[in-house]
Parts: C-alpha cells; sequence; structure tokens
C-alpha cells in the first residue's frame, strides 16, 4: 500500500524492470528503472537511469522512492486516475499535456488544475462557451468553462449560491482565469433585452488592477489584492449586478513599484468619481 510517499517493501519484491521517480538536483525528478529485485533487509535499489547510467540508490534508512505509473496513465485528463498520486507523478502528468499535448487545464477531482502558457490561447471564443453550456463537469475536455458552467448549473437548478475559488502563487494567471469565468456567465446568462449588465461586470476589472496591480520578479502586471466578487443574477439567472465585497491592497508593493503612476491613476479615479456624482446630482 501507498502512504503519502512511503512505499512497503513488499510492493517492492518482484518489481524488476518497473520504475521510480528518484530526486535531481536539475528536473527535480528523474525517472529510473529498477534492474533488480528488492530484498526485505537490502540497503541499496539496483537502478537504471535512462541515460544509461546505473546507480545504486540507497534506501536504508532513507525511505523507498515514488514509485511511476504506468505510460499507458500517463497524460490522464484527471489526476486522481492515476495509480500513483504523488509530486513527481503530478508533475511529470503535468508536463506531458502542456508539452506534447498542448493542453493547459488537467483535473484533479473537482479541482481544475491550470498551466500558465504566457500567451494567448484560442479556447476562449464563444463557440467554445457554448459548447461547454449545459454540459456536466468531465463529459468534455478540462476548462475554466467547465468549472464556470457546473457552478452555474448547480445555481439555478438548486437556487443556491456558489462560490468559485481562484487560488495560485504570483504570475499564475489567477486574475486572468476570473476573467474568462466572468466571461462566461456573462455569455450563457444574455437575452436579447439586456441592458450591458454583463458588459459593466468584465469593464470594472481594469479600474481595480489600474490602481492595485505591480510589477514582480514573475508578472510586470501582477495584482497586489485580493476580491471578492459577488455577481448577481435575477430569477431566469440574468446578471443583473455585481458588487466588490472585499478589497485587501498591498500597499508596500504597488507604492514601491511605480508611485507616481500610481498616484496619478488614483487622482484620475476619483476626479471621475466626482464629476459622476456631480452629474447625478443635476
Amino acid at each position: 500500500t501507498q502512504t503519502g510517499d512511503i512505499y512497503t517493501y513488499r510492493e517492492y519484491e518482484k518489481m524488476e524492470y518497473n520504475r521510480v521517480w528518484i530526486p535531481d538536483n536539475e528536473e527535480v525528478w528523474q525517472s529510473a528503472e529498477i534492474t533488480k529485485n528488492y530484498r526485505t533487509g537490502d540497503h541499496v535499489l539496483h537502478l537504471l537511469l535512462e541515460d544509461g547510467t546505473e546507480l545504486n540508490y540507497p534506501v536504508d534508512p532513507a525511505p523507498l522512492p515514488p514509485l511511476r505509473n504506468p505510460d499507458i496513465l500517463v497524460g490522464e485528463n484527471d489526476l486522481t486516475a492515476l495509480s500513483y498520486l504523488h509530486e513527481p507523478a503530478v508533475l511529470h502528468n503535468l508536463k506531458v499535456r502542456f508539452v506534447e499535448s498542448k493542453l493547459i487545464y488537467t483535473y484533479s477531482g473537482i479541482i481544475l488544475v491550470a498551466m500558465n502558457p504566457y500567451k494567448q490561447l484560442p479556447i476562449y471564443g464563444d463557440a467554445i462557451i457554448h459548447a461547454y453550456s449545459g454540459q456536466n463537469m468531465g463529459d468534455m475536455d478540462p476548462h475554466i468553462f467547465a468549472v464556470a458552467e457546473e457552478a452555474y448549473k448547480q445555481m439555478a437548478r438548486n437556487n443556491r449560491n456558489q462560490s468559485v475559488i481562484v487560488s495560485g502563487e504570483s504570475g499564475a494567471g489567477k486574475t486572468v482565469s476570473a476573467r474568462y469565468a466572468m466571461r462566461y456567465f456573462a455569455t450563457v446568462s444574455k437575452s436579447n433585452s439586456n441592458a450591458h449588465v454583463e458588459d459593466k461586470v468584465l469593464a470594472s476589472n481594469p479600474i481595480t488592477e489600474a490602481v492595485g496591480n505591480a510589477k514582480t520578479t514573475r508578472n510586470d502586471n501582477s495584482s497586489r489584492f485580493g476580491k471578492y466578487t459577488e455577481i448577481s443574477f435575477d430569477q431566469t439567472h440574468q446578471i443583473i449586478g455585481a458588487n466588490m465585497r472585499t478589497y485587501l491592497l498591498e500597499k508596500s508593493r504597488v507604492v514601491f513599484q511605480g508611485m507616481q503612476k500610481n498616484l496619478i491613476i488614483q487622482e484620475w479615479a476619483a476626479t471621475l468619481l466626482s464629476k459622476e456624482s456631480m452629474t447625478e446630482q443635476i
């Protein structure tokens, strides 16, 4: 049995020609083939690296290395379908899908893992949105639209609020992913008599990004704030408005990166708000 990254010795008996993952300073993990059956009490595991190098890998007192999944499972669109689910298996599966298949999305159960391609991809148009509309999550390839559709469908079917959590490190693409989810909601909920509320919801992003973004080592336009955007729907499940409930601005990073620019933008925004208030009063 497998517990985390720890394996029982029995799993390695009669495992000749099977493969494992071992740590590597450059590649993080590298694959190796077992060349000799492991016996309980052995201090080393006899391995053959992919470059032909033979290696006696110490396993006492160090734990046995993680087993590699069969090739037939590599590239699965759901990580939970893998026989062995650990760090090297996850990284390798994501790499194969991203590099070889040019796919940036992978499921892990109900979680969607997204690889940032750092370029525009033609997979977010209206035709793709309509293809995912009404489909069950898992019926089609992993996509941010599938997650958005599941949330939208559960809201409409059960008449209950739904939440989509977008998380990741700086530069991972959280803001863009949230944008695509909002675009999906705006598109599938549109009607012929809409008052362009959806367009206003989508257009609100650049305002907050203008005063709340900063340059980082990984991203030239990194969001330095957290937000909870609440999108409201009417009884026919069409968008009627949105409200940013929470706004956490990381002031130190924003001020440090281009303070003069941010001050000008804040003054510009304040001027617009002042003019709008005067117009309403008139």
